[in-house]
């Protein structure tokens, strides 16, 4: 073998050491910066001390899955103060650094365009050049970095492989356009973490519906106004039975439709439907909407029935109310506070 040959083998070698170096340098320095912004914790939060449960509840008399959120702020927020960070349990992070600061404006378009619209809820999170953290894009800012983190599971199961896939796909087409560079976790780890998220919550996740069937089918107009004379306040796009936080304990339907989607003349059966992860916790959360049904009941002349077509006694409140409680207590000790965001995302 010649000098010559010799020569371009040893510079082969240093070429690609020099390669690997320089790729164990970015990896560390990104990794370092992840760490920073999303610490871990000792202890495994999806260990709760509840045994496993296979498969997601489907709960009954429920209006439909809420929509994909794609959340941006335009508001510059430091990350010690800003309550609403990345949420490692419930969420998994895609993290795009870019070679040089990339306008808020500029990212939030691509994102639009480059990211499914049927991908699932979604939250923005960004680094700013001076190290400064925000939650979403703020307006008029140049982003050294972008999270986009999204949520491993909710009421419609939990991520799957070919989900994350097209996320993937999507975050590296992102950061092709700015020339950036992606980091995640393995596509292995998440669905694991989204099934064990989603086993979990199904057996916190509860709803309690309650049904008044009318004699005969009544002008929507006239029980709109004696829902209203009753105490229901409309709380979004719900009727609501409304605690002293101005929260929905819980919300009242036409014929298993919520009242403002409603479109017939008539209805025939009134549903009153507690759900316990996105209502406030109530030591009296059965007995309380039993009441007010009824209470209405008596209005509009009805029978107050169960979800099994059954009469509900008055005599079975105070058992049921102590079962719920004992749900409410299981939703707190996991983490998911019932009636916060935070679950409300989960439980969607």
């Amino acid at each position: 073998m010649s000098d010559f040959q010799i020569g371009l083998i040893a510079l082969g070698v240093v070429i690609v050491l020099a390669v690997l170096a320089y790729n164990w340098w970015q990896d560390r320095s990104v990794r370092k910066r992840m760490q920073a912004q999303f610490p871990q914790t000792e202890e495994d939060p999806l260990l709760g001390g509840l045994p496993p449960v296979v498969g997601r509840k489907e709960p009954g008399l429920t209006d439909g899955v809420a929509g994909v959120s794609h959340e941006v702020s335009h508001t510059r927020r430091d990350v010690a103060t800003e309550p609403d960070e990345v949420d490692a349990v419930c969420e998994a992070v895609i993290d795009i650094v870019f070679t040089q600061p990339v306008q808020s404006g500029d990212l939030a378009e691509a994102a639009k365009a480059l990211i499914p619209a049927d991908v699932r809820p979604l939250r923005y999170f960004s680094e700013l050049p001076d190290g400064t953290h925000c939650a979403g894009l703020p307006a008029g800012e140049a982003c050294a970095s972008l999270q986009i983190a999204v949520l491993l599971a909710n009421r419609s199961g939990p991520m799957t492989d070919i989900e994350w896939s097209q996320l993937w796909t999507a975050a590296q087409a992102l950061a092709e356009k700015f020339d950036g560079a992606v980091e995640g976790p393995e596509q292995d780890d998440v669905v694991a973490q989204a099934a064990a998220l989603d086993a979990m919550c199904a057996g916190l996740d509860a709803q309690v519906g309650l049904a008044l069937q009318l004699p005969s089918p009544a002008q929507v107009a006239s029980v709109r106004d004696t829902v209203i004379e009753a105490g229901f306040a409309r709380v979004g796009a719900h009727m609501a039975w409304v605690a002293e936080s101005g929260a929905a304990r819980f919300t009242l339907m036409f014929d298993g439709s919520p009242v403002s989607a409603f479109l017939g003349d008539r209805v025939g059966r009134l549903d009153l439907l507690l759900d316990l992860p996105n209502s406030p916790a109530d030591a009296q959360a059965f007995s309380r909407m039993a009441s007010v049904g009824r209470d209405l009941a008596q209005r509009l002349d009805a029978v107050l029935v169960d979800d099994q077509g059954r009469p509900v006694s008055e005599a079975s409140d105070a058992t049921i109310d102590k079962q719920l409680a004992a749900m409410y207590a299981q939703l707190t000790q996991a983490g998911f506070a019932p009636g916060s965001e935070r679950t409300a995302r989960l439980f969607s």
